[in-house]
């Protein structure tokens, strides 16, 4: 897995940070309107870049907005970005929005994670699916990879708990090479140490795809359609149901908060036509 070194100079952190994007010194001046020589002082600390540049660069390097700050403070500037805390009265608004798109969104399920996956937000259609989770994963703030992946969670009525862990791990990896966070690696390897049980996921079809390319399953006694294989699917049982999701995850354009920047709102879209009449038959 690539990290980004944390280096002592604003130049080597820029170009760690290029490396990481597999960018060229010449593409990253062209994108920023300089020169691939000033690119290359600025690299090897033989310039020191203006505020303004260093933002420019970060901006076009697609630099999370927490570790802008970052290379702000050792570029010699002040931070440019608030961390204002959730419950911030004047993060009121923001509150008020993400509960109304989670309403919108019921019977399926929705909710809001931070940087280190503690659960902000959730819908009923959360609920729903955590029903049986022991009291002692659901005590704030409650851990959306814990309770996923914790053997006492929801993994052991998830049937392609192995794809979707290693979906999950990879996610993990990716952000951990974008964000120095000693909290978010502390997560990784809690989580990542759990011991998995592959159940399967219903009877297949035979050929081999599994879960990935869809099942097939008994539902209420009927046979359940196959699960598209566009993208990979949460396969979970719940209440002696087979239930299909595809997942998405949403973040905010050009944010100015670290708080903000780092929240990510995940949604479950049902997978099959079984799935979104049983949501709607609890959820009314």
């Amino acid at each position: 897995m690539t990290t980004v070194s944390p280096d002592t100079g604003v130049g080597p952190l820029l170009r760690g940070w290029r490396e990481l994007r597999r960018i060229s010194q010449l593409d990253l001046a062209l994108r920023a309107d300089s020169s691939a020589r000033h690119i290359s002082f600025i690299e090897t600390g033989r310039s020191r870049p203006s505020e303004e540049m260093v933002l420019r660069l970060a901006e076009h390097l697609d630099i999370p907005v927490r570790e802008r700050n970052a290379l702000l403070v050792v570029a010699g500037y002040a931070p440019r970005y608030p961390q204002t805390p959730l419950d911030d009265p004047a993060m009121a608004s923001v509150r008020e929005g993400l509960d109304r798109l989670l309403a919108g969104y019921e019977p399926y399920p929705a909710l809001v994670v931070d940087g280190t996956y503690d659960v902000v937000a959730a819908n009923r259609g959360i609920a729903l699916l955590m029903e049986g989770v022991p009291e002692e994963l659901l005590v704030p703030p409650l851990n959306a990879m814990r309770i996923t992946l914790h053997p006492a969670g929801l993994a052991p009525r998830i049937l392609n708990l192995p794809e979707w862990r290693a979906d999950l791990l990879a996610q993990m990896e990716r952000q951990i090479a974008l964000v120095r966070s000693p909290e978010l690696r502390t997560l990784y390897e809690e989580v990542a140490a759990y011991p998995v049980e592959d159940r399967g996921a219903g009877t297949g079809d035979g050929d081999g795809d599994g879960v990935g390319a869809g099942t097939d399953a008994e539902v209420g006694g009927r046979s359940r359609e196959r699960t598209p294989s566009f993208a990979l699917p949460l396969v979970i049982e719940h209440g002696g149901r087979v239930l299909s999701f595809i997942a998405s995850i949403a973040t905010f354009n050009t944010p100015m908060d670290v708080t903000v920047a780092e929240l990510a709102i995940e949604t479950f879209l049902p997978a099959d036509r079984e799935t979104a009449a049983y949501l709607r038959e609890r959820l009314p």
